[in-house]
């Protein structure tokens, strides 16, 4: 194996990455997608590293495996659909919720499995689980760009490992003792100083590598749960929620549950104009107050395909109109619309009816229309779950006035 890298004392996360990029590239060790830099590094061998999980009896006894999508994670993924083990990959940067279950085709041959536990076979094979999905998780399986023998780990700096597992805690989809295993090459074995690590930062039990099979006994404490007000640690708060948006759904459940979600930068953030999300709040509040004589008062022009609805797609009839049922009476249409960016559901037009407690939502097309009932299922208001689903009489609602004051 190759030496072991040496972080200086006083190195920072992004000084101990660079460093295991940099000696991947340097080596001839780094494997596609080139370059490693910014990802969970591919290297030669992780086949072989991958292959040694079979041999763990964390491995060989769960029955539910959570493996990250990162490519050195591919034999990982092969091996527990090889094994008729039931596979969820986290969707990508939590786009669309938190799992995809990995769902084979029946009688599948060894060629169509292999195609199934890539990035491809994610996308062709999987359906999504959601909050309520019931999984119940037995082993875990990330990539790290750097790891210590102490099962400290560094991941590549956005922080989706550590909240995919912060969010299974309180999805009450891993328990304390379910096990987690990281691939990496030797090189990427390192010494991290424990000031480096945060509370919420995901230890590992076991560090496979192409020639060792480590156990770290770790006794650092896994995070519990999402730690709300340390949740910016993934970007500011308004971005993590538009980024993540099955997060506002978890933050609503758990702060109904009675816990304290209040975010650390919550209230700064609104302070800083030049954040993407108080721009958005600025272009939606000057969008409405410019159609407001017209009263068609369009949502976010920072997030819709089409700044209006164009006279030709009305009369197309491509319109496709999702109704939003159960709104209780203390939901205000700004939430509504603060919701919809969140969720990337932002309509072309949205029919506010209040006194009825629901909304029409008018989209270009119906797949559009289909992706958007989809990402807003199982969100709840101001304590009422959404019915949300295609409207049932379509029609051509492009007129229809929204009353932008409620």
């Amino acid at each position: 194996p190759p030496p072991q890298l040496c972080s200086p004392a006083g190195a920072s996360k992004q000084d101990v990455r660079e460093k295991v990029w940099d000696y991947l590239e340097r080596s001839g060790l780094a494997a596609f997608p080139r370059p490693v830099h910014h990802r969970i590094p591919n290297f030669e061998g992780s086949h072989q590293a991958c292959c040694s999980v079979k041999e763990l009896e964390v491995f060989n006894r769960a029955h539910e495996i959570k493996v990250d999508p990162d490519k050195p994670l591919e034999g990982v993924r092969l091996a527990a659909l090889q094994a008729r083990k039931t596979l969820f990959v986290p969707t990508p940067r939590l786009r669309t919720g938190l799992f995809n279950k990995i769902v084979p085709p029946p009688g599948a041959t060894k060629e169509i499995l292999r195609i199934c536990a890539t990035s491809q076979g994610i996308k062709e094979y999987s359906v999504p689980v959601g909050l309520d999905g019931k999984a119940r998780v037995d082993l875990v399986v990330v990539g790290s760009v750097a790891v210590s023998e102490k099962g400290w780990r560094i991941g590549k700096g956005e922080g989706y490992a550590d909240m995919e597992y912060a969010m299974m805690v309180s999805m009450g989809a891993v328990q304390e003792d379910t096990p987690v295993i990281t691939i990496v090459h030797d090189c990427q074995v390192v010494d991290i100083a424990e000031e480096l690590l945060d509370d919420h930062d995901l230890t590992v039990d076991y560090i496979l590598t192409p020639t060792r099979t480590i156990k770290t006994n770790c006794i650092r404490p896994k995070p519990q749960g999402i730690i709300w007000h340390k949740a910016s640690y993934l970007c500011s708060h308004y971005e993590m929620l538009e980024k993540i948006p099955i997060l506002k759904s978890l933050r609503y459940r758990e702060k109904q549950a009675g816990k304290d979600v209040t975010l650390q930068d919550e209230h700064s953030d609104l302070a800083n104009a030049n954040t993407p999300a108080a721009l958005s709040e600025k272009a939606m509040a000057e969008n409405t107050r410019l159609q407001a004589a017209t009263g068609s008062a369009q949502l976010g022009q920072h997030d819709v395909e089409s700044d209006s609805l164009s006279p030709r797609l009305e009369e197309s009839g491509m319109i496709t109109t999702v109704f939003v049922g159960n709104i209780s009476p203390s939901v205000k249409v700004s939430e509504l619309k603060c919701a919809l960016r969140e969720f990337h559901a932002t309509p072309l037009r949205l029919n506010w009816q209040g006194a009825q407690h629901r909304a029409f939502l008018d989209y270009k097309d119906k797949a559009t229309a289909e992706n958007a009932v989809s990402s807003l299922k199982g969100l709840s208001l101001g304590g009422n779950t959404l019915r949300v689903e295609l409207a049932k009489n379509q029609r051509n609602k492009g007129q229809v006035e929204i009353n932008s004051q409620k």
